[in-house]
């Protein structure tokens, strides 16, 4: 299995865009079977409709059994038979009446069972190559996005998260190594690729360097180190968040580039020890860290006239200023007069915008 995701990985960034489907995904809108279907005979009654104009047009080059000069109906049924690949014999109907029967109650029917016969016939040869104009797209465009290592159930939190916090699916691409979380991803209309982000090849191919935010939320804490490394040199300027299992490992992270690391088990650890005496305050805290409900925390840049005070006596709850880019806590002497630059880190509810 490893060897097989090293000869995906190679040089997977330089191959052509076709050959890119196996790999990555872009998730499809959905459509209704309806919906297909009537576009489908939108398509057809069009097609209908052009060639009989050019055959009303050029009339005149055209002979009538009946040694009458064709009218637009002539021609409307000259190009419903020739159309649905129908040819008569024998049989063959002559007065308008029945040609008019013809058109509006037989075609209908024929062009139904072509649609129902070949449409998902023709539909499944042409996705292929409808991924791969999609893939040119999205390579061409897909800027300032995140791109999350790992679909486990920490990626699948933070994806979450991020969507509740009005990210766009668009901009998030996963990367993972296992098919089936790809598939959930992709069924939540994220991006999905297939491959071993150790890689810079994988991790080039998702846009990372590209991306404003890479979010590492593997597994293991030595794979999380090397994704972090790998990341760090494509990505120079991007925000690196990443997850270890145990503390110890933190600095790992940071010394590979990591902007912010989580300790996943000593988090849910302290959680689980407030829970016992407390557990009104890890209530809170879940709250605060469910986007999509009752109270947030949030940032903001500070106003002008909000310059030069404190932000304990802001009306907001604040939690921390953001200075030069560093976190400083409301009750830091640091951040007593507010700057034009700061940004305020605060507790909203999440009916304010």
């Amino acid at each position: 299995m490893r060897r097989r995701l090293d000869a995906i990985n190679e040089n997977l960034a330089a191959k052509p865009d076709s050959a890119l489907v196996e790999y990555l995904r872009i998730p499809d809108k959905y459509v209704s079977p309806v919906s297909r279907i009537a576009r489908r005979l939108f398509y057809a009654l069009a097609a209908l409709f052009t060639a009989a104009v050019v055959v009303y047009l050029d009339r005149d080059g055209y002979n009538n059994a009946n040694g009458k000069p064709l009218t637009f109906l002539d021609c409307i049924y000259y190009a419903t038979v020739s159309l649905s690949t129908t040819g008569y014999g024998d049989i063959a109907p002559f007065s308008e009446r029945a040609r008019l029967l013809n058109v509006l109650i037989i075609t209908p029917l024929r062009f139904a069972f072509l649609i129902v016969l070949i449409g998902t016939t023709v539909e499944t040869l042409t996705k292929d190559s409808r991924q791969t104009i999609r893939i040119q797209r999205w390579r061409k465009k897909m800027r300032n996005h995140t791109v999350v290592v790992g679909y486990g159930t920490k990626g699948r939190t933070a994806v979450t998260a991020m969507l509740a916090d009005g990210v766009p699916s668009g901009e998030i691409v996963v990367v993972d190594t296992d098919q089936s979380s790809l598939d959930k991803a992709n069924a939540a209309g994220l991006v999905t690729i297939r491959g071993d982000a150790n890689k810079s090849d994988v991790l080039r191919l998702a846009g990372a360097q590209h991306a404003k935010a890479i979010v590492v939320a593997t597994n293991s804490d030595p794979t999380a180190v090397l994704v972090t490394l790998t990341a760090r040199e494509l990505a120079p300027e991007a925000q690196i968040i990443a997850s270890v299992r145990e503390g110890e490992n933190r600095h790992l992270l940071l010394q590979s580039g990591a902007d912010s690391v989580v300790v996943s088990s000593e988090t849910a650890g302290r959680l689980l020890g407030l829970a016992t005496s407390k557990p009104t305050v890890v209530e809170m805290i879940e709250d605060l860290l469910t986007p999509d409900a009752g109270l947030v925390i949030a940032e903001r840049e500070v106003e002008a006239k909000e310059v030069g005070g404190s932000p304990r006596h802001l009306s907001d709850v604040v939690l921390g200023v953001v200075r030069d880019g560093k976190l400083l806590r409301v009750d830091d002497a640091q951040v007593d007069a507010l700057e034009h630059a700061d940004r305020v880190l605060y507790v909203r509810t999440t009916d304010v915008e």
